[in-house]
C-alpha cells in the first residue's frame, strides 16, 4: 500500500524502495512527513529483505564515502553483541565496554550513539531506559503499557543553533504490546532516505526483535514516522540503485506509483 505520505509493506526493502521512490519523485526531494510501515516478521522477528536491493544500496553508498546499512542499523541495535540465548544484562554490559571506543572510533558518534542513548537517561539508580521499561512491565500485571518508551533527543544537550546537527535525527521509539504481538513505533525529525533510511529502519526492526524476545511476544509491526524524509543525492548518482529497485519491485508505470 502507498499513498502520498504513506507507504506499508511486508518485506523492508520494498518498503524502503518505494518510500525512496515517493520522497525522490519528478519535481521533488523530500516528503513531510512520511510514514513507513513494516509487517513482514516471522516468528523469530526476522524481517524481509530483498539482497539485490541491499546490495545494491550498500554499494552505492561505499562509492560516496558513506557508512553502510549494517554500521547505521549497529547505531540503533548492536545486533552482532546480543546472544538470545543470556541475560539481555550481558548485552548492556558487553556495550558499555565498547561504547567509549566507538565514540571515538567516527566523528559522526562523538555526540553519541542512539543505543547508549536509550541505556541512559531514565531514573536515577535505574538509567538503562530499555531495562527499565521492560523489567517493570513484566513485573507485574495492569501495569500501563505507555512505560514501554525511550528518549532519545534531550533538549539540554541536543537545542543547538547550529546550521547541522546531524545527532540525534531519531527522537523517541515506543513498544506497544498488542493482543496481536509488539509494535515498535519510531519517531524522525528528519532522516536521508539514501544515506540512512534502510539502516534506520534494519536497526529498529532488531531492536523490536530483541525487546520483542524479552517481553516473551511476537514481533508484529515497525512504523517509522518522519517529519521531514530527505532524498539527498541525485537522480544520477541513484541511477543504477533505482534500475536494480524497478527490476525487483517493478517500475512506477507497473505498480502505479
Amino acid at each position: 500500500m502507498i499513498g502520498e505520505h504513506h507507504v506499508e509493506e511486508r518485506n523492508l526493502s520494498v518498503a524502503w524502495a518505494r518510500a525512496l521512490r515517493l520522497v525522490g519523485a519528478r519535481g521533488r526531494s523530500e516528503v513531510a512527513p512520511l510514514v513507513v510501515g513494516i509487517t513482514g516478521f516471522d516468528r523469530a522477528g526476522n524481517f524481509e529483505e530483498e539482497p539485490r536491493i541491499r546490495a545494491e544500496l550498500d554499494a552505492l553508498l561505499a562509492r560516496n564515502g558513506k557508512q553502510s546499512v549494517d554500521t547505521v542499523a549497529n547505531t540503533i541495535f548492536p545486533a552482532s553483541l546480543w546472544n538470545s540465548k543470556a541475560r539481555r544484562e550481558l548485552l548492556f554490559d558487553r556495550y558499555k565496554r565498547i561504547a567509549p571506543r566507538l565514540k571515538k572510533a567516527s566523528r559522526k558518534n562523538s555526540r553519541g550513539i542512539y543505543f547508549e542513548r536509550m541505556m541512559t537517561g531514565g531514573p536515577k539508580g535505574q538509567e538503562n531506559q530499555l531495562d527499565f521499561g521492560i523489567r517493570t512491565y513484566l513485573a507485574r500485571d495492569g501495569v500501563r503499557r505507555s512505560i514501554l518508551q525511550v528518549g532519545v533527543f534531550d533538549p539540554s544537550r541536543d537545542h543547538s543553533a547550529a546550521a547541522q546537527l546531524g545527532f540525534p535525527c531519531l527522537q523517541h521509539v515506543t513498544f506497544a504490546p498488542t493482543d496481536d504481538g509488539l509494535c515498535v513505533n519510531a519517531f524522525y525529525a528528519t532522516q536521508y532516505m539514501v544515506e540512512r533510511g534502510y539502516g534506520n529502519y534494519v536497526g529498529l526492526c532488531r531492536l523490536g526483535r530483541f525487546v520483542a524476545h524479552e517481553m516473551k511476544l511476537p514481533l508484529v509491526r515497525l512504523t517509522c514516522v518522519t517529519g521531514i524524509a530527505k532524498c539527498e543525492m541525485s537522480k544520477n548518482k541513484l541511477a543504477s540503485l533505482l534500475t536494480t529497485i524497478d527490476a525487483v519491485v517493478g517500475s512506477t508505470e507497473q505498480k502505479g506509483v
